[in-house]
């Protein structure tokens, strides 16, 4: 392995692309995008108080008038479905063209930067809001799941199936190897995580190495008969 391939240095550039992202933002917020701060304060409103929150409430929060929020959003389904949609998407960026990179490269920046969401303080509280609106909310959760965790299982999938086609990978389905992966990377830590106030130091690029070449082990081409 190179040095450019070490986890070190992928997560080197995985700040700097959330750094460049970030300058770019902040570029943008210079002019006035309503829509743009009606999503931040829904995401804060959501992670603080759960959907409960008030539309009265977020409008407050972005410094504009319920009637504006409503002429840029039909109302608070909408703005839930469309803040989860939004952290989805900054977890796919890492993931990159199908192709583009070796699987090994691709699955290191994907793992970094899904992590880093799913398990911070932001995706730790979506989570909390998810599982306690299902019951009451079931079609709106179902909605929110399909455009947020169900899509990045899907563009993880098309990523696998290439690997298996190009022979990076041992044949096998895409979709059940896609939900072992996401599995390996947020779900016990995810529940120590919601389940104690301290956040674990385990989020190292060595520690997310050692989940990725784990997966990798076990979804390794078959040997070459001699």
């Amino acid at each position: 392995m190179s040095r450019l391939d070490s986890p070190v240095h992928l997560a080197k550039v995985y700040r700097a692309d959330c750094l460049l992202y970030a300058v770019c933002l902040g570029a943008c917020m210079t002019l006035p995008d309503t829509r743009e701060k009606l999503l931040c304060a829904a995401g804060d409103a959501f992670a603080e108080q759960g959907y409960r929150c008030c539309v009265d409430e977020i409008a407050r929060r972005a410094g504009v008038a319920k009637q504006t929020l409503y002429h840029h959003f039909s109302g608070k389904d909408e703005l839930f479905a469309e803040v989860i949609q939004r952290m989805a998407g900054e977890i796919l960026v890492a993931l990159g063209p199908v192709g583009e990179r070796p699987v090994r490269e691709s699955l290191l920046r994907f793992a970094l930067a899904y992590r880093s969401k799913a398990l911070g303080q932001d995706g730790l509280a979506m989570h909390r809001v998810l599982v306690a609106e299902a019951p009451r909310l079931p079609e709106l959760v179902h909605r929110v799941f399909i455009a947020g965790t169900g899509e990045t299982a899907r563009r993880l999938q098309a990523l696998l199936a290439h690997g298996m086609a190009s022979g990076q990978l041992r044949q096998d389905d895409p979709l059940f190897a896609a939900d072992m992966l996401l599995s390996m990377l947020a779900g016990m830590e995810r529940s120590r995580r919601l389940m104690a106030s301290a956040q674990p130091d385990d989020d190292a690029p060595e520690r997310v190495a050692q989940i990725v070449d784990c997966f990798l082990r076990a979804f390794a081409p078959a040997p070459i008969p001699q």
